[in-house]
């Protein structure tokens, strides 16, 4: 079955830095593109950033200079340096990947979550 499998959350102060990584086991094909995405309390999921198969990538404008999104595709793993972190960054992060699965003869894309890693910045 394909998961992905996430870590490097935790708390931190305003300022620092934290690195988010998720590996995806089980898929027929390296992931397409793969990305992060915040919730908060009340509030719904928010792209942070993706990158594609050929890292090409996308940010969140209030991500945007401060973080980066890398992956390593022997790896299969997506990667979020997260630089001068700010309180309002704070929430549950969620990997996704669009990940190949058999279906038949031919293999088919589907979108895949992990569980989530919990990031809090205190002030």
């Amino acid at each position: 079955q394909v998961r992905l499998v996430e870590s490097g959350g935790g708390l931190v102060q305003a300022g620092a830095s934290l690195r988010l990584s998720c590996a995806e086991y089980g898929g027929i094909l390296s992931p397409r593109t793969m990305g992060w995405h915040r919730q908060t309390p009340g509030g719904g999921r928010v792209l942070v950033a993706n990158i594609t198969s050929d890292r090409s990538s996308n940010y969140e404008d209030s991500v945007r200079g401060r973080f980066t999104v890398s992956r390593d595709n022997s790896k299969n793993t997506v990667y979020l340096d997260m630089n001068r972190l700010k309180p309002e960054d704070s929430g549950i992060y969620f990997c996704n990947a669009e990940v190949w699965v058999p279906s038949g003869d031919l293999p088919v894309l589907t979108t895949i979550w992990g569980q989530g890693t919990q990031v809090t910045v205190s002030s």
